[in-house]
């Protein structure tokens, strides 16, 4: 565990005490006649406030724009919302490492958790190489938690999510906010379907900063050859070893483009393709929405621009 990864979880669990504490001592869930409910991602928060809204409810969002699911470090004020909650709607699998404990806290208060990557028929993580297998030690564990890469999940995880606001607050019109909300979202796999057409088959590689690109791979038939950063998370290192590795890779399969996770660009990334040459190193929206304005500020329109951003790239 690195110095900084260490002090993250230091601190989370620290003040996940104090907010226990200070929960246990009110006894109440907060949200007065309507149900309190929080999503962790700003992914998630977006997809549970449209269900949610069709049934008049507020959705809190933990996470804020911009913010990396993997680092994310919660202050006291987020942790209290999320413990004191009636549904928190939380991706799983490990990728939000950091709030493990307010989770648990949240559960042991009554409210109900839903995690939604377990139950979207999960793979095995990709690791370096591309390939998939056990995970190592950067691993968030065997299963890979990117789940929100494949539109179509998203759709299945807005139905669980209306499925389970129907049945916290006793609303059964919220199951049907939840598939009216899913088959947007399968409009819009279709769209993002039709972007990448334009990508031909020899051309659909993808070298990314880390192995968030699993579902997409396999949903929008990609093949991953390798990442920067071995393992699920943004928080690892690679050895110079594998970095080599990586190079040889990229000249090889004649690559064009290293597709990096805005919110979190490492500089490991931008050396590599220095080191290569004749590639092209592309941002896309991975772990969390953009702000007003990048064209990202919603799942949807995140995921089209992010498949427009690929086609751009792999299809000159």
């Amino acid at each position: 565990m690195s110095g900084r990864t260490g002090r993250r979880r230091q601190t989370a669990v620290a003040a996940t005490a104090l907010v226990v504490a200070l929960a246990g001592c009110s006894g109440q869930a907060v949200g007065g006649d309507g149900a309190s409910v929080v999503a962790t991602t700003t992914v998630l928060g977006d997809v549970a406030r449209r269900v949610a809204d069709c049934g008049g409810l507020d959705v809190t969002t933990l996470m804020p724009i911009g913010a990396d699911p993997h680092g994310y470090a919660p202050s006291a004020a987020e942790l209290s919302t999320l413990v004191r909650a009636d549904l928190v709607v939380a991706n799983g699998l490990g990728l939000e490492e950091s709030l493990a404990s307010a989770l648990d806290s949240a559960r042991q208060d009554g409210a109900t958790v839903l995690e939604v990557a377990p139950l979207l028929d999960p793979i095995p993580m990709v690791d370096a190489h591309g390939d998939t297998g056990e995970a190592d030690a950067h691993d968030h564990g065997a299963l890979d938690p990117h789940v929100w890469l494949d539109v179509a999940r998203m759709a299945e995880a807005a139905r669980l999510i209306g499925a389970e606001l129907a049945a916290v607050t006793g609303d059964d019109a919220l199951v049907a906010c939840g598939d009216r909300v899913a088959d947007d979202l399968l409009a819009t796999d279709a769209e993002v379907r039709e972007i990448l057409a334009a990508v031909p088959p020899e051309s659909r590689l993808l070298i990314t900063d880390h192995a968030a690109f699993g579902y997409f791979a396999r949903t929008y038939d990609f093949e991953v050859l390798g990442v920067v950063v071995p393992g699920g998370s943004t928080l690892a290192e690679p050895s110079s070893a594998e970095l080599a590795g990586l190079a040889q890779i990229i000249r090889d399969t004649g690559v064009r483009a290293i597709f990096a996770n805005k919110a979190d660009t490492t500089a490991l990334v931008d050396a590599l393709a220095a080191e290569v040459g004749q590639v092209e190193v592309v941002e896309l929206y991975v772990g969390t929405l953009g702000p007003e304005g990048s064209g990202a500020e919603d799942y949807a329109t995140m995921m089209l621009t992010n498949a427009r951003l690929i086609a751009a790239a792999l299809s000159e």
